[in-house]
């Protein structure tokens, strides 16, 4: 018996020894006989519990008639129960009672045989602190076999004991039951220092004993997985309801990975999303260590992108004994549940759960329905996307009712006033009024650049973006921002210094804007101001809000820098999702330049600065 394990365990136990193996106790045969009574009759298993005191039966009619009894009332307590935790005490508590023993231990194992939970009765709160972690099921303890007891007169003298630690009470008679769910071995029972002994009619009990324990669990299993799967179906509902009400992509995927971490039991749930490239990135986190796992990367050649592939997900007992976890962050868990976000047969995303180290392992209901709840996590991608398409035919569908009815209205009535201004002017200078003449010529000329002015802007609302310069993108992108804001963002444009304050005057600069940052860099200043403004008006709650966007030099040797700045909150720590704002820091990789978020330099509020090299 190994010292640790002796160390954990109101009853002592170790390795992995032969079942059949043991020393010699004081009747001259070999207590790791299994198959063996105390008078070397053979061990004929639970079926002939009461056959096999038949004699006493005669003799001790009364004896025989209360333990049968005390037996079955135990039995049918058992199974009476659905708390599984609760039946595991009971279970234990009733097999030291019946047999006497002084010490008794249930310990649950998993599907490596390791102990997973520990019920003990019989030791004191002082020797558990001093003995520490429960036994792991090695040693004497698994040398108990999958289909019968293990009887030993003193298991100091088995082949696989290893010692007592300090601290641990000595032990001599025991008596090991494996508990079998299913066809499979759920736990052992190990009773140790019975008074005489145990006896074969005590492992005949137990094994009884353990059949009701089965039952117990099994009951309990159904039980809970029922209540779990009504707890599935509600957080579906929930999911349905907050998609069928529009509500933001973003927030609509931080619920569903809070309710499902919730549901499932897990202490972290992960949304992995497609980024830049090939790149999947952590976008959502939810639970334990969520703030260290947004942004995480994850390797093409992982488990989350192979149940991506193949569409169908995964469970593992224990991240922490992979043999090969490419990601470190993820050591920090035991369990681990990857479902797939399918959406007619496309990977969307994968959410991941994960609980800590020595919790218990996910199983395939949980699966299931986290299978069920990834697809509709899909579906609000999809309509998430849907709704943005939406809103961008309808913002252009606007301009074109804007710039028809400018085309339509706007300028006829312009045309219509030019005219009679043009009467009116000619009627003057026939009279000789010639000062009133040249008035009324000005208002011509200046209705005429209003007419120059509103068809620049009903072309620019037909063809966005076409042949606008960076300037006026800019201004337009801080005029949007006020209705989101609900105040009007400060703009401040500058070249090498000059800050842009006349488009007449400074025409040849604002040209010169255009020439040096090129389509493709400009199409990203954009988005960073826009990107810059919505994030403060969605979380900073701010009264104010700079964009100042700043070209220096041309070429290779010039840069643009964008700096948005508010006087709000800052980033607030529970924002998770920022696949905005990391899609800016994906732009400016892209042209070899840089992105940051943080602090003012006033100390309130965020800064979002961009910059790039103007090549």
């Amino acid at each position: 018996m190994s010292t640790d394990d002796a160390a954990r365990c109101p009853v002592a136990h170790g390795g992995t020894g032969s079942p059949a193996a043991g020393t010699q106790g004081a009747t001259g045969r070999a207590p790791g006989d299994l198959r063996r009574r105390p008078d070397d009759r053979p061990y004929t298993g639970p079926a002939r519990a009461v056959d096999a005191a038949g004699a006493s039966a005669e003799t001790h009619p009364h004896t025989l008639a209360t333990d049968t009894h005390s037996l079955l009332g135990a039995a049918l307590n058992l199974t009476s129960q659905l708390d599984v935790r609760e039946a595991l005490r009971r279970f234990v508590d009733r097999a030291a009672r019946l047999t006497g023993a002084r010490y008794a231990a249930l310990g649950v194992l998993d599907n490596r045989g390791e102990t997973t939970a520990f019920v003990q009765v019989g030791m004191t709160e002082e020797e558990q602190e001093i003995l520490g972690h429960p036994p792991r099921g090695h040693g004497v303890l698994g040398a108990i076999p999958v289909d019968g007891p293990l009887l030993l007169e003193d298991l100091t003298r088995h082949p696989d004991f290893g010692g007592f630690p300090e601290g641990h009470p000595p032990m001599h008679s025991f008596l090991g039951v494996p508990v079998r769910v299913r066809e499979k071995v759920y736990g052992r029972l190990y009773l140790a220092e019975k008074d005489g002994g145990f006896t074969a009619r005590d492992a005949e009990d137990m094994m009884s004993l353990a059949e009701a324990a089965a039952v117990a669990v099994e009951n309990a299993r159904l039980y809970t997985e029922a209540r779990n799967r009504e707890r599935w179906i509600a957080v579906s509902q929930d999911i349905t309801t907050t998609l069928l009400e529009g509500t933001e992509e973003e927030e609509a995927l931080e619920m569903i990975a809070a309710r499902l971490r919730e549901v499932a039991e897990a202490d972290t749930a992960l949304i992995v999303l497609p980024s830049v490239g090939d790149a999947w990135v952590c976008e959502i986190a939810d639970g334990y260590r969520a703030g260290q796992l947004v942004g995480l990367v994850f390797p093409p050649d992982g488990r989350a992108m192979t149940v991506l592939k193949e569409g169908t997900g995964m469970i593992v007992d224990s991240l922490t004994r992979l043999r090969t976890l490419r990601l470190a962050e993820l050591a920090h868990f035991g369990p681990a549940l990857y479902a797939p976000m399918m959406l007619r047969g496309e990977g969307r995303g994968v959410i991941l759960l994960l609980r800590r180290v020595g919790e218990p392992e996910f199983d395939r209901s949980d699966l299931m329905m986290a299978e069920s709840v990834a697809g509709q996590a899909a579906l609000a991608l999809e309509l998430a996307a849907a709704r943005h398409a939406q809103d961008v035919a309808s913002l252009l569908d606007e301009r074109a009712r804007i710039a028809r009815d400018l085309h339509d209205l706007a300028i006829q009535q312009l045309f219509a006033t030019g005219m009679q201004l043009a009467s009116a002017r000619t009627a003057m200078a026939e009279r000789g009024e010639h000062r009133l003449a040249n008035l009324l010529e000005e208002s011509l000329t200046s209705v005429d650049e209003s007419v120059k002015q509103i068809r620049s802007i009903v072309h620019s609302l037909r063809e966005p973006d076409a042949a606008v310069v960076l300037v006026e993108r800019l201004r337009r992108e801080a005029s949007l921002a006020r209705t989101s804001l609900g105040f009007a963002p400060s703009l401040i444009i500058e070249v090498d210094g000059t800050p842009i304050v006349d488009d007449q005057e400074q025409a040849e600069l604002i040209t010169q804007i255009d020439d040096r940052v090129g389509a493709d860099i400009a199409d990203d200043v954009v988005a960073v101001v826009r990107e810059g403004m919505v994030n403060a008006a969605k979380h900073a709650k701010a009264s104010s809000v700079r964009a100042h966007v700043s070209v220096l030099g041309a070429g290779f040797t010039g840069r643009i820098v964008v700096d948005v700045t508010d006087d709000g909150l800052g980033v607030p720590p529970s924002l998770s999702r920022r696949s905005g704002l990391g899609n800016l820091a994906a732009r400016a990789r892209r042209h070899g330049g840089t992105f940051s978020i943080g602090r003012s330099e006033s100390g309130t509020g965020s800064q979002v600065s961009w910059q790039v090299p103007l090549t």
